[in-house]
């Protein structure tokens, strides 16, 4: 896809969004970890996001990877995607992803199938709806843990010491679902072009036995309200202002931006900006366009007002996504992606 595009929606639906979300975001005046791995950079695996953003690219297919480095790079997360537009309404994709601990000791895997909807049209105005379903992987190599009973005193870590702690399932796989709504205003020619959307995740609820607790408890699931605008400066430059809100069992992330897209030339675009996580990171965003390649880089730094111990949180992400046009596609109107 040509760009980090978004797609546009109309004012007052954009508003009606934003005052949802900032009314959301008032709800607790304390910010939480998420609880599903996830990226600064989630333009670049947008099926994470919303299953509904499946195939709104500019171009007959796409594919995209990214990795993320955090925690004193004691967790990388890799993320990679493959979507596709179809003449019949019907958008698919695969999205996969991987967490892990640099010991290995602990392992995340989702991987998923997307089909979004398209033909709910209304001139330029789009809805889209999606459905999305795959399966959850979770495991811990036992072998790799420590237990508060096989430390020592006056010796220290002692891997032969004995411990209570019991896991009867350590490689755990479960089926899981989503679902996601987007909206958003195509018509060409406009200075300001908005969107929204809403998703959820894990709406089947699979069980999850590492929850601390006599019986498997549920994963909780996770709800995303994002929105945003496409503003035309001029010919050369276009600004894209952000916001998302996502929230999982007690935990939540507030998240606020912008990224300008210069046209350096017929071939090359160039892209920078930053989003603000409150109560927790700035990332900062460069990357560029060259010819249907897109490359980004991002670095969260922490902003954090918490004690020292949770001070060292700084990630780094590079992404990568290709687009292209199948042989002897022909290329309609500008296309007003919901998205970069």
């Amino acid at each position: 896809m040509k760009h980090y595009k978004f797609f546009a929606m109309k004012k007052g639906i954009f508003q009606i969004l934003f005052t949802i979300l900032m009314g959301i975001c008032g709800w607790h005046s304390k910010c939480y970890a998420q609880v599903d791995p996830h990226f600064s950079q989630y333009f670049i695996q947008p099926m994470a996001l919303n299953p509904a953003l499946t195939g709104a690219i500019e171009g007959d297919y796409r594919v995209s990877a990214v990795w993320r480095s955090q925690y004193g790079n004691t967790f990388s997360t890799k993320g990679i995607s493959a979507e596709m537009p179809t003449s019949k309404n019907i958008n698919l994709g695969v999205n996969l992803l991987n967490q892990s601990s640099a010991d290995k000791a602990y392992n995340y895997t989702n991987a998923y199938l997307s089909i979004a909807y398209t033909g709910v049209r209304f001139k330029d105005h789009y809805v889209a709806m999606a459905m999305q379903a795959g399966m959850l992987n979770r495991s811990f190599n036992v072998n790799k843990l420590q237990f508060g009973e096989q430390w020592v005193s006056g010796i220290g870590y002692d891997p032969s010491a004995h411990s209570s702690e019991v896991f009867q399932k350590p490689n755990v796989f479960s089926f899981d679902a989503g679902a996601g709504l987007v909206y958003y205003d195509a018509t060409a020619d406009k200075k300001i072009n908005l969107f929204g959307g809403f998703s959820a995740f894990h709406i089947t609820q699979p069980k999850d036995p590492f929850i601390s607790g006599g019986d498997k408890q549920s994963l909780p699931v996770r709800y995303s309200l994002h929105a945003g605008a496409r503003i035309i400066l001029s010919d050369l430059l276009n600004i894209v202002p952000n916001v998302l809100y996502m929230r999982q069992g007690e935990t939540e992330e507030k998240m606020a931006g912008a990224y300008v897209q210069v046209n350096a030339s017929e071939q090359v675009d160039l892209m920078f900006g930053a989003n603000l996580r409150f109560q927790d990171a700035i990332a900062p965003f460069a990357g560029f366009y060259y010819k249907g390649f897109t490359v980004g880089m991002s670095y969260d730094t922490n902003v954090s007002t918490k004690d020292a111990m949770e001070m060292n949180r700084n990630s780094i992400e590079i992404s990568l996504s290709y687009t292209w046009w199948r042989k002897n596609s022909m290329k309609t109107k500008p296309f007003y992606c919901p998205r970069f």
